[in-house]
């Protein structure tokens, strides 16, 4: 469904993604682990054109999309949320979740959508008429994956999940992605530093290493693979 081919990409003449191949199937879910600066959210941002590569393509259902604008990709099923949830803070929890039904003009649709994303995200409802701004962290999270599941998109791209929580609100946003991929067959990539969790919700994952990738597998042979947990499972990772 998505994949990266042979991918590079530069930062004015720094290299930052070299050689970079990734696929991610129909309700699959793949994780992208790797150490802060490694490349993952370069990765994220070439998928939906806010990098150009400097060689290789970049693939959705078979149609090539990194010549295209990035709101043609969000458009063409592809939802991001960004690892700082990229909210609109002086506005209210209902306007932040219908600014990702943007592309939607059926307004059942919209609609029925808002009320699966409050079945799952409940907390929304209950601060549903709230300013953004006014959220704890794990909230603004799940404002952020909400507002991607009103596009109702075939793939989600979600960056760092797990940043800035306390492992409480870890374990619930971890719960809630689990959730997502068994009752919405999305498919899912997963970037993250907390290998633990991640590799506990996805299929299979790759590891990035100053902008290669250096390990790929399922993930029982990742979670087997020394250098995964020396670096990523160990106590101090």
């Amino acid at each position: 469904m998505l994949e990266l081919r042979n991918v590079s990409t530069v930062y004015g003449t720094i290299p930052m993604l070299m050689d970079v191949t990734i696929n991610v199937g129909k309700g699959e879910a793949v994780c992208l682990l790797g150490a802060n600066g490694a490349g993952k959210t370069t990765v994220l941002k070439t998928i939906i054109s806010m990098v150009s590569p400097v060689s290789g393509e970049v693939h959705f259902n078979g149609r090539r999309i990194d010549t295209l604008p990035s709101h043609k990709v969000i458009e063409s099923g592809i939802a991001i949320v960004p690892e700082r949830e990229g909210l609109f803070p002086r506005m209210t929890v209902a306007d932040n979740l219908l600014m990702g039904a943007y592309y939607e003009a059926d307004k059942k649709k919209i609609k029925a959508r808002l009320a699966e994303v409050l079945a799952i995200f409940p907390r929304l409802g209950e601060r549903y008429h709230r300013k953004a701004g006014t959220l704890s962290g794990g909230e603004r999270k799940m404002l952020g994956i909400g507002r991607a599941l009103l596009a109702d998109p075939q793939v989600m791209l979600m960056d760092e999940p797990s940043l800035g929580l306390a492992p409480a609100l870890v374990n619930e946003v971890y719960e809630v992605i689990g959730r997502i991929k068994r009752e919405k067959n999305l498919a899912i990539l997963l970037v993250e530093q907390n290998a633990q969790k991640a590799l506990a919700v996805v299929e299979r994952g790759y590891v990035l290493q100053k902008g290669g990738i250096i390990l790929k597998g399922s993930t029982a042979e990742l979670q087997a693979d020394k250098i995964v947990q020396e670096s990523y499972l160990s106590a101090g990772a």
